[in-house]
């Protein structure tokens, strides 16, 4: 269930991935670079869709002596330099080490309506969503307004297992995690709890029907004075079914950091273990719910906390293990915490806290497209892998060969983030922001124009036009024949210059002769719309 307002981002991921297709062979060798240096705690990077020239860093809490205040600072691309300024400063913040300013979205319109979202710990302890508003103009301005639309509040029992994630799905939607509520093996067993929101995977509509956030109709009623969102009616627990209506998923411990994949659409959550296992829990997109009735991209998925910390069952949360939950939703991948024994394969991790990441869709290391990076916190092993219908593929050690060198290293990490292109990038909690690049060497992917930028980044920005046709070239490097669709050359597009199309189809050919009227270097499908839009005219 796609919105229109959202339908932008995907449309340019399905650009890249169909010219992953063609990407370069052999594995591309990656390595990191610097972008940003002399943080306070920084802990997320995002971008607005479009904005191909900031990347914005969340700063947990700030510096200069402000303990409980927290940043938003803005990287300027290229060139990666740093404003003084905030962007923002949210202030009061709590200050506990699991506190503070810990998570940002960008409406999927951003560029258009100027409106962000952040998640925090007030002064008080609970759980905020807030919506902010930039300065005009929205694509270049470097501050935003102050004042703050309080979205959400959510009261926290203890200081710890806040969640902190915070991002807008492929339906347009908000998705908000929350975690557990803190303290050890979730004494409130509030993750289990349908009418209560800590564990969980939180989505709501802030646009209203206008699809516009910041109106009056956000809260469903012309006129009302309610919180400033709506519950989608295909919630799982949405109207008169049990359970609060804002409810994705439950089940989760503390689903710290979590993404959603650019082209599927799949949410990958990174859940913070208790004291055995770490674990990456997925849920694909376009599948049935757990509940009777749902079809489609729907919630209710349980993922079993307290009783299940990764695979395995906590007999002393609940007697009933191994069947506690016979429902529960099994994580893809997991990985030993250092007080659950001996670390185990694939994943040589001996951690305390799982970082999770982001599935590759950028546009300048083609052949990295569908590659998920994570991490552990504690522990700064950096995996990969790749995920096809839950099943894990090419799982990799990245550790050293992601190790920035110069003197540099790359400590501990607490989120990756995206720009706007999809390239990522790891944020060390040491005050650095590295970018993952191609290493010194590698093959360099298609520059037909030769502006030293990968052309799916020219397309993807706008620099260059991908229309006739969308084969992932850019428009002026198309060598177009002087008479569409003649391949024998009579200035006659006929049953003639068909047969020579037919005769080479599926063939990689010289794209100035035959019937390659694209100029891709490949007789397809493609060519033979070119010849059929052509057929019966004479270019004399």
């Amino acid at each position: 269930m796609f919105s229109m307002k959202s339908l932008s981002r995907f449309a340019a991921s399905i650009t890249a991935a169909a010219l992953s297709a063609s990407a370069f062979a052999g594995g591309t060798s990656l390595d990191t670079v610097r972008v940003a240096s002399g943080l306070t705690l920084p802990l997320h990077v995002t971008a607005p869709e479009g904005d191909f020239s900031r990347l914005f860093i969340v700063e947990q809490r700030s510096s200069g002596g402000v303990a409980t205040r927290a940043d938003i600072r803005i990287l300027n691309l290229p060139g990666n330099t740093l404003n003084a300024t905030p962007y923002l400063s949210i202030s009061p913040v709590a200050t506990g080490n699991e506190q503070g300013l810990l998570g940002m979205a960008f409406h999927p319109d951003f560029l258009n309506n100027g409106y962000f979202f952040v998640h925090y710990s007030s002064s008080g302890g609970a759980t905020v969503i807030a919506r902010y508003q930039a300065s005009a103009p929205f694509a270049t301005s470097t501050s935003a307004n102050p004042t703050g639309t309080v979205v959400l509040s959510v009261t926290q029992p203890f200081t710890n297992h806040n969640g902190g994630w915070i991002g807008f799905g492929p339906d347009g939607y908000l998705y908000i995690s929350l975690g557990d509520g803190g303290s050890a093996n979730d004494p409130g067993n509030r993750a289990q709890t349908i009418t209560n929101l800590l564990g969980k995977m939180l989505r709501i509509d802030v646009d209203g029907a206008d699809n516009f956030p910041g109106n009056d109709d956000d809260d469903g009623i012309i006129g009302g004075a309610a919180l400033p969102y709506t519950s989608p009616p295909d919630n799982p627990f949405a109207g008169a079914i049990p359970g609060s209506d804002e409810i994705w998923a439950y089940g989760l411990r503390n689903a710290f950091r979590c993404s959603f994949d650019r082209l599927t659409g799949e949410l990958y959550m990174g859940d913070v273990g208790q004291d055995a296992e770490e674990e990456i829990s997925w849920q694909p997109a376009n599948t049935p719910g757990t509940l009777p009735g749902q079809s489609g991209y729907q919630g209710g998925r349980n993922y079993g906390w307290k009783c299940y910390e990764g695979n395995l069952c906590k007999a002393t949360n609940c007697p009933t293990c191994p069947n506690a939950i016979p429902t529960a939703i099994a994580p893809i991948a997991t990985y030993r915490n250092s007080g659950g024994g001996a670390v185990f394969a694939p994943f040589s991790i001996s951690g305390c806290s799982v970082t999770g990441g982001y599935v590759y869709r950028g546009c300048a290391i083609p052949d990295l497209q569908g590659t998920y990076f994570f991490t552990d916190y504690c522990t700064p092993t950096i995996f990969s892998f790749r995920n096809t219908n839950g099943v894990l593929s090419a799982i990799e050690n990245r550790t050293t060969e992601l190790a920035p060198g110069g003197g540099l290293s790359i400590g501990t990490i607490n989120s990756f983030g995206e720009d706007a292109y999809g390239e990522l990038y790891i944020v060390d909690q040491g005050g650095e922001v590295f970018k993952i690049i191609p290493a010194a060497g590698s093959p360099l992917p298609a520059d037909c124009n030769n502006n030293l930028k990968n052309d799916a980044c020219d397309i993807a920005d706008g620099t260059s036009l991908d229309v006739a046709p969308a084969n992932g070239i850019p428009d002026e490097c198309e060598v177009p024949p002087e008479c569409p669709g003649d391949a024998n050359g009579d200035n006659q597009v006929d049953g003639a210059d068909l047969s020579v199309l037919l005769g080479q189809f599926g063939d990689n050919v010289d794209p100035n002769t035959g019937a390659d009227f694209n100029g891709d270097g490949q007789v397809d499908g493609a060519d033979l719309s070119v010849l059929l839009g052509q057929f019966g005219n004479s270019c004399v």
